[in-house]
């Protein structure tokens, strides 16, 4: 069974920095992203990353965050640098493998003054 744990959210002040860790019960080869949902809004995607470290990331975030992974800890990573008061939502780490999704339960990322 998938288990896919958040971790690293908290409040921190505008500029300030985030690391997001999402630690995978199962193998880690498979396409990672990192999705955020503020509240009244959508769900929408951050970044992804493939097994072969392939990244894509939202233009939102574009030069400030970066996803990576390091496939011995069954880990991936979202640095997120320059914290804006518009990056507060609950971030998701979401898992895709054979056609299947799996969602971790969340972590509150709170930026603000």
């Amino acid at each position: 069974q998938v288990q896919l744990v958040e971790s690293g959210g908290g409040l921190v002040q505008p500029g300030e920095s985030l690391r997001l860790s999402c630690v995978d019960s199962g193998s880690i080869f498979s396409i990672y992203a990192w999705y955020r949902q503020a509240p009244g809004k959508q769900r929408e995607l951050v970044a992804s990353i493939t097994s072969g470290s392939i990244t894509n990331y939202a233009d939102s975030v574009k030069g400030r965050f970066t996803i990576s992974r390091d496939n011995a800890k069954n880990t991936v990573y979202l640095q997120m640098n320059s914290l804006k008061p518009e990056d507060t939502a609950v971030y998701y780490c979401k898992k895709v493998v054979w056609g299947s999704a799996y969602w971790g339960q969340g972590t509150q990322v709170t930026v603000s003054s």
